[in-house]
């Protein structure tokens, strides 16, 4: 196992992820807790040190569980992460309480890490507002020795994370994001390792293989990387670029079976960065994988727009529901938007059209984007 130095901590290159554990009957509330602690006892004899769960994975019953199978191990030979559950505002006022009983939940007196989760869109204002005293409160456990590590993970986009920062960023000692060779520009990736490099802050990476989608690729794809390295598997890659990343201290990968597992250990024995022609093809490969509409934010569109909508947003986050699938990123962002600027509010009058560069059809593209929403 690759280990990485953090402050005076060495962690395992890779993190063992509690949102995808193994399940009963495809039922996420069920977890298969016999087969958790099979892979946990596996993943503690390879090397795995760093376990990252949260209060809402698997409805509310991750922490039980791996609270319950940690417990069995000495509480000094691995490290625990959790987060405070922002997601949702109506935990905003309740942050003594959550934490209290994350810590019966977890079974432990403290936690290794802990995050604010999923710094978005949506939840930006209520994390910055002292009126729910939670970046004191969470600063109150750190001092009483009850979080020895607090961090941040971000879904929200580039200028979220840095409001966050710049009112944060001096006592935040990591941040987590969503990071792997399709969203190094799809999800302003790239920006968002640059923004952290300038606050010399750590990076751990969540979503490595975008929630499995990088685990196979097209035969043409595939054939393109075996040229290169006949050896390495397709979900190898995705860790491989994350290994020519500096700064990224922490992978964490949600496993749900077995196999998964012994595969991304395997991988974890050794560091195999790439070098620039290997970088430069996957990032084609992403770019060929990615077919969303081509806007390149001029914002012509917008001082056209009678409803204010502001277009460029919109089809970038059109993009990213189209490519996933759905998803809640999208939603999530748009939670923020008031109702007669979201995509429905578009009266299809086409005048962002006659002044777009790109001849997106940009009309359609909301209307398509609503009734997506819609069907939801």
């Amino acid at each position: 196992m690759i280990y990485k130095e953090f402050q005076d901590l060495k962690l395992s290159a890779l993190g063992m992820g509690a949102m995808r554990l193994p399940v009963v009957d495809k039922m996420d509330e069920n977890i298969d807790e016999a087969a958790t602690a099979g892979m946990v006892e596996y993943a503690f004899e390879k090397g795995i040190n760093y376990f990252d769960t949260a209060w809402g994975y698997h409805g509310g019953n991750s922490e039980y569980v791996m609270g319950r199978v940690l417990s069995k191990y000495p509480r000094e030979k691995f490290y625990l992460a959790t987060k405070f559950p922002g997601y949702d505002l109506a935990n905003m006022p309740k942050v003594e309480e959550i934490f209290e009983k994350q810590l019966e939940k977890c079974q432990v007196s403290y936690f290794d890490f802990y995050l604010f989760h999923n710094v978005c869109e949506m939840n930006i204002n209520e994390y910055l507002d002292e009126q729910y005293g939670i970046y004191e409160y969470l600063m109150r456990q750190k001092e009483n020795g009850r979080i020895r590590h607090l961090g941040f993970s971000v879904h929200g986009n580039y200028e979220v994370m840095k409001r966050f920062l710049e009112a944060y960023g001096k006592d935040m000692e990591f941040c987590q994001i969503q990071l792997n060779y399709v969203d190094w520009s799809f999800q302003e990736a790239k920006a968002k390792v640059e923004l952290l490099n300038e606050y010399k802050i750590p990076i751990w990476v969540m979503e490595p293989l975008r929630g499995g989608m990088l685990a196979a690729l097209s035969e043409e794809n595939t054939q393109k990387l075996s040229v290169l390295r006949p050896e390495e598997e397709i979900p190898a890659w995705a860790f491989r670029f994350l290994q020519s990343i500096p700064n990224v201290v922490m992978t964490l990968s949600g496993m749900s079976n077995f196999e998964q597992l012994e595969k991304n250990v395997h991988t974890f024995e050794s560091e195999k960065p790439l070098n620039e022609e290997e970088l430069q093809t996957l990032l084609g490969i992403a770019d060929s994988m990615i077919n969303g509409v081509p806007c390149t934010e001029c914002r012509y569109c917008t001082s056209h727009c009678p409803q204010g909508i502001d277009i460029p947003s919109m089809l970038k986050l059109y993009n990213e529901h189209k490519f996933t699938g759905g998803g809640f990123i999208a939603p999530m962002a748009l939670m923020a938007v008031p109702e007669d600027k979201l995509p429905s509010a578009c009266v299809g009058c086409r005048s962002c059209e006659a002044v777009c560069p790109q001849q997106i059809k940009i009309s359609e593209t909301l209307s398509d984007f609503a009734g997506m929403l819609k069907q939801e």
